[in-house]
């Protein structure tokens, strides 16, 4: 059993952004996290090794606030799929980053099939 060490525990956004990256492509019907060009307008599908791009992570009043841009698969429950991502990313932040006061936004930018 872990013994408990007094201070306090400061996570950068960046790894916040790779933990919620990593939770979201376990979930069923994700496909994989999305990033809109603007100057093309064009949605496009990230690599796994860019998946940061598809996070923003903020903090407002002391609640972290992340926004996951996903791209999901094609006739997949898209209520089903978001309900799953929101609470996978709060899991996974609960129990490695000890993180409790986090609000998931999910933006399901496209749909693609998945190869």
């Amino acid at each position: 059993m872990a013994n408990v060490v007094p201070g306090t525990l400061k996570v950068s956004n960046d790894c916040i952004a790779d933990l919620a990256g990593y939770a979201a492509l376990e979930c069923y019907g994700v496909v994989g996290m999305a990033v809109t060009d603007q100057q093309e307008g064009v949605v496009r599908l990230l690599p796994t090794y860019r998946l940061r791009k598809g996070i923003d992570v903020s903090s407002e009043g002391g609640k972290v606030i992340i926004d996951l841009h996903v791209i999901v698969e094609q006739g997949i429950n898209m209520s089903s799929v978001s309900d799953n991502l929101v609470s996978s990313v709060k899991f996974i932040l609960r129990k490695i980053a000890e993180l409790d006061d986090v609000e998931v936004r999910v933006h399901i930018e496209g749909m693609r099939t998945r190869a």
